[in-house]
């Protein structure tokens, strides 16, 4: 079976977590490996101060969280996405006004969001799906002429860019994934980048349970105590050790991933100049970091055949997201308007397999498999 995704090994990760343990003897929170964690980033993308967090979904939890998230506040957020994005609000008492995907891009529909803005409007959460990012210019002067915070989840989009400009560094925050999926992964992890200097304090109060307790271990005050909101959300630093040897080899790791993706771009593209399926669209203001390679089918019954077929020849392929408007929890609180775009992506989308480790003969063998379905 080629697997849809695997974790990597790439340097020094059981180096660091055996340094950790027995060397530095700090295996809790904000240890050596996390402080490295944070400068790398800090450096490399100019970042005002980096937090790391044990998902992403904690990133948008503290950002929830200094925002002054309230009940009855309205916050905008695409449909197709995981839940983590609309949950952190919801979780503050918030109301989820969703946003449909464009029509070429299953991303947010920029040019949607002004009309669902209203005087309890707080703010707007880009989603950068696939790691190709948001019409950020758009969204930031919308942002700015309605006094709204936007908080980028950036959760698939490390070394990925606007305009030059990493993203999760142009909004108010950015929150990142580390999960086993993602380009640089620890298992389970996550960073909130800070971009505004009037948050970094009490950011990291909010990080430590609500204490001050990183002033008191810098020798900043004499004692902490709790002062403010907070909870657990430190990673331990055995997590930070792994993902800090995934950070020294990133270069070598979107490397891998980029050459992978055109690899399938290249020879999957003839099929989609004949009308069999749809490729993904990187705007000229977006760069790709070979997050994901996906497909659009025609419908929903092609999409299912097309996954059991690549099962049943040991490849695994899988859909993504259900609309959140449409789940379970949030239907009877939806206002009713369609979204057709994010409903219609739900119905069509098909990842295939992309990892460090997958090769490029792996490539080969499944895109044989799919040009063999449709008969090519």
């Amino acid at each position: 079976m080629i697997p849809f995704n695997k974790p990597h090994l790439i340097g020094k990760e059981m180096d660091y977590i055996y340094d950790a343990i027995y060397n530095e003897g700090h295996i809790s929170g904000n240890g050596k490996y996390t402080k490295l964690c944070q400068k790398f980033f800090e450096d490399r993308y100019s970042f005002k101060k980096c937090l790391l967090t044990t998902s992403c979904t904690d990133a948008l939890e503290m950002a929830a969280i200094l925002c002054g998230i309230e009940n009855g506040d309205e916050v905008i957020v695409p449909s197709f996405t995981f839940v983590s994005t609309a949950l952190a609000f919801v979780r503050q008492g918030a109301v989820i006004r969703f946003i449909d995907s464009r029509k070429d891009h299953p991303g947010m529909d920029e040019a949607s969001i002004e009309q669902l803005i209203t005087p309890k409007t707080k703010a707007i959460v880009p989603v950068h799906y696939a790691g190709v990012a948001c019409d950020m210019d758009k969204i930031m002067t919308i942002a700015s002429r309605h006094n709204l915070f936007v908080i980028e989840d950036a959760a698939q989009a490390i070394e990925s860019s606007y305009k030059g400009k990493q993203l999760g560094a142009i909004g108010h925050f950015g929150c990142f994934s580390f999960h086993e999926t993602k380009n640089i992964q620890c298992g389970e992890g996550g960073l909130l980048a800070i971009n505004d200097e009037k948050f970094l304090k009490r950011a990291e109060i909010i990080w430590e349970k609500g204490t001050n307790r990183a002033e008191f271990f810098r020798g900043e005050v004499n004692k902490y105590s709790w002062v403010d909101l907070g909870s657990s959300f430190l990673p331990s630093d055995i997590l930070a050790a792994f993902l800090y040897a995934q950070c020294e080899n990133i270069d070598e790791i979107q490397t891998k991933r980029k050459k992978l993706w055109h690899t399938y771009f290249d020879a999957l593209n003839p099929l989609s100049e004949k009308g069999y399926f749809k490729m993904p669209i990187i705007p000229d203001f977006a760069t790709n970091n070979a997050h994901m390679f996906y497909i659009v089918c025609k419908s929903q019954e092609e999409r299912t055949n097309l996954i059991s077929y690549l099962k049943a020849n040991n490849i695994l392929s899988v859909f993504h997201y259900l609309s959140l408007h449409k789940s379970n929890f949030y239907k009877e609180k939806h206002d009713g308007r369609v979204l057709d775009k994010c409903e219609r992506i739900e119905e069509l989308l098909i990842r295939l397999p992309i990892f460090y480790e997958l090769e490029e003969s792996d490539i080969t063998i499944i895109v044989n498999k799919i040009k063999d379905f449709y008969d090519y």
